[in-house]
């Protein structure tokens, strides 16, 4: 498959309650069976196999902070099980001794929830069991949902092994479950996870696939991921205040009908090592083949950065992979029939900025169209801004006019509101603060935020909604 923080002070939202009830049937049992409720499970340290005491008990499951739990191989939570996880626990995913088999790794089946919610001084920690972590140590968190995807039915995820001792399959029909509920991940930190088991068959940092608009995902950083570092697989839900620390590949992944809105996000590059596939900070399809398969991929994007390089020679090279074959890709790369709807956005430090890639697919036509939407965003690219792309090798700037040094695609540039730059310096006109220093601890966020005289602040909603601000850092890893 594709391989696939700024300091965010907002209140910490308040939940009043969620209520863990579920009318699902596991598969292969009747739903008399499903009548029976255990009491609250603490499960035995490490966790291992499939959750909970049988798959026709309905459990909870409590992990307290206690506890240094962890991980050992990829552990289920059982389809109408709950797991929940304490403010301020730690998880730890074991090490994999093989090359072919996962290391620690949490999947929330189908029916299932997870409700994992930190704050902002006491996160939930999913962590390395190393003393001297490195990426990829283990293999990440999936969440597999019931919405609808592009897929023609369930699936599989990709990255586990065949005949899991669980259900690993996600997706539903088309509108029949596009609200179904996972849970909720809020202020979570994923460190140092990732594994391929083959060739595009990987687990990234958080996996969602087919997860439903009725989850929360807020304040989420991953961190150091070996592949991407959010991918979604079809799906409709909802995720803000995401950060991409230092992912192998890319930051965030959209494909197979997913069709939720990405809101508050940033994204900062590994300035030491990039992916053979192409590191890029978006990467959309709508399928592998760029197919018509409905629902089309149309993520909407809100207020987003994405940072890449801090000059051209680094931008440019290979570096990073045993084989040599590491390379820094694009901003955006939208592509294989994919929609989009973006406003609101900066993108700097690579060589190419936005691209439309017409190799597989209309993605291109459509954003000619008026299909698919770019708003209020500032690009920088080295080379070249806007580009149209074909099976990997950049064209031209795409409706890009030199002399105004705006895109005017569709639409006139007062519309749109869309600024591109070709600079030495990627900085030199966006203007963030500091986008390529990394605090030890984090406690200056400002280094993301554009200056309060730069036009990429006063345009669009940037002023006062951003909610990139100093303050509680707690949940938030950096260099």
């Amino acid at each position: 498959m594709k391989r696939k923080p700024l300091i965010l002070t907002l209140a910490t939202a308040a939940f009043a309650g969620v209520v863990l009830v579920s009318s699902c049937k596991k598969e292969g049992q009747p739903i008399a069976d499903r009548s029976v409720s255990a009491t609250q499970i603490i499960p035995t340290n490490p966790l291992s196999g499939v959750l909970g005491t049988g798959h026709a008990i309905k459990d909870t499951i409590h992990l307290t902070s206690s506890v240094a739990w962890h991980l050992s191989g990829l552990v289920y939570v059982d389809s109408s099980d709950v797991l929940i996880i304490d403010a301020g626990t730690t998880i730890q995913g074991d090490k994999s001794t093989s090359s072919t088999v996962p290391g620690g790794g949490l999947v929330v089946t189908r029916g299932a929830k997870v409700l994992a919610q930190g704050t902002a001084t006491s996160p939930i920690i999913f962590t390395s069991n190393q003393t001297a972590p490195a990426s990829g140590d283990w293999s990440g968190i999936i969440l597999l949902g019931n919405a609808s995807t592009n897929h023609s039915g369930r699936v599989q995820v990709e990255g586990i092994p065949s005949n899991p001792p669980a259900d690993a399959t996600y997706g539903g029909s088309v509108g029949t479950n596009d609200n179904d509920n996972s849970g909720i991940l809020q202020y979570v930190r994923i460190e140092y996870a990732g594994f391929e088991l083959s060739t595009d068959n990987e687990i990234n940092g958080l996996t969602l696939a087919g997860v439903g608009r009725g989850t929360t995902l807020d304040f989420i950083e991953v961190y150091k991921s070996k592949d991407d570092a959010f991918e979604f697989f079809g799906g409709t839900v909802n995720a803000s205040h995401l950060i991409s620390v230092d992912a192998l590949d890319d930051m965030f992944d959209t494909d197979n009908g997913y069709r939720g809105t990405i809101r508050y996000a940033l994204g900062l590059a590994d300035t030491t090592r990039a992916d053979k596939s192409q590191s890029n900070g978006f990467e959309s399809d709508n399928n592998s083949t760029g197919s018509t398969a409905t629902p089309i991929t149309h993520p909407v994007y809100r207020y987003i950065t994405i940072v890449g390089l801090p000059n051209q020679a680094r931008a440019s090279i290979t570096n990073g992979q045993p084989s040599g074959t590491g390379l820094y890709g694009r901003g955006a790369q939208l592509r294989r029939n994919a929609e989009f709807d973006i406003d609101s956005a900066i993108y700097l430090g690579y060589r190419y900025g936005i691209s439309l890639d017409s190799a597989l697919g209309t993605t291109r036509d459509k954003f000619y169209a008026g299909t698919s939407v770019l708003k209020h965003s500032f690009v920088h690219a080295y080379v070249k801004p806007f580009v149209t792309e074909s099976a990997g090798n950049p064209v031209t700037n795409v409706g890009f006019n030199a002399a105004a040094n705006q895109f005017t695609i569709f639409a006139t540039s007062a519309t749109n509101g869309n600024t591109g730059f070709t600079t030495a310096n990627p900085n030199a006109n966006i203007g963030l603060a500091n986008p390529f220093v990394r605090p030890a601890t984090a406690t200056n966020a400002a280094n993301w935020i554009p200056g309060s005289l730069n036009a990429s602040r006063t345009v669009g909603a940037f002023p006062g909604r951003v909610d990139w601000t100093s303050g509680s850092s707690g949940w938030l890893r950096w260099l």
